[in-house]
C-alpha cells in the first residue's frame, strides 16, 4: 500500500514561512527521486521542487525565486519543503511525488500524496 501523506499547511500571513512533509511507506523512498508540485486556483498542477533519489541533486522551479528548499531524511521516510517569504500567489495545494528515476526532473511521477493546503493572505 503506497502511502504519500502531506503535512504542514495552513493559513499564513505574506511574508511568512512554512515547512510543508510528506511521509511516504509502500515503496523505497531511498530509491526514487521525490519531488513537490502545487496547483494553485484556475491552474493546472505545476512543478515545485526535486530531489534525486541520492539526495545529492535539487531542482526548483524558477517561479519560486529562491524561496523554496526540498530536504528529505531517508530514515524517517519524509520529504520536506520549506517555503519562506511566502506570498498570496503560493495559496495553492501542495503535493509530494515520487518517481523511479523516470526523468530528471520527475514530472508525471509514479506515486503522488493527496496534498495539503497553503493559503497566504495579504
Amino acid at each position: 500500500q503506497v502511502q504519500l501523506v502531506e503535512s504542514g499547511g495552513g493559513l499564513v500571513q505574506a511574508g511568512g514561512s512554512l515547512r510543508l512533509s510528506c511521509a511516504a511507506s509502500g515503496f523505497s523512498f531511498s530509491n526514487h527521486n521525490m519531488g513537490w508540485f502545487r496547483q494553485r486556483p484556475g491552474k493546472e498542477r505545476e512543478f515545485v521542487a526535486a530531489i534525486s533519489w541520492s539526495g545529492l541533486n535539487t531542482y526548483y522551479a524558477d517561479s519560486i525565486k529562491g524561496r523554496f528548499t526540498i530536504s528529505e531524511d531517508d530514515a524517517k521516510n519524509t520529504l520536506y519543503l520549506q517555503i519562506d517569504s511566502l506570498k498570496p500567489e503560493d495559496t495553492a495545494i501542495y503535493y509530494c511525488a515520487g518517481d523511479y528515476h523516470s526523468t530528471w526532473p520527475p514530472r508525471n511521477c509514479d506515486y503522488w500524496g493527496q496534498g495539503t493546503q497553503v493559503t497566504v493572505s495579504s
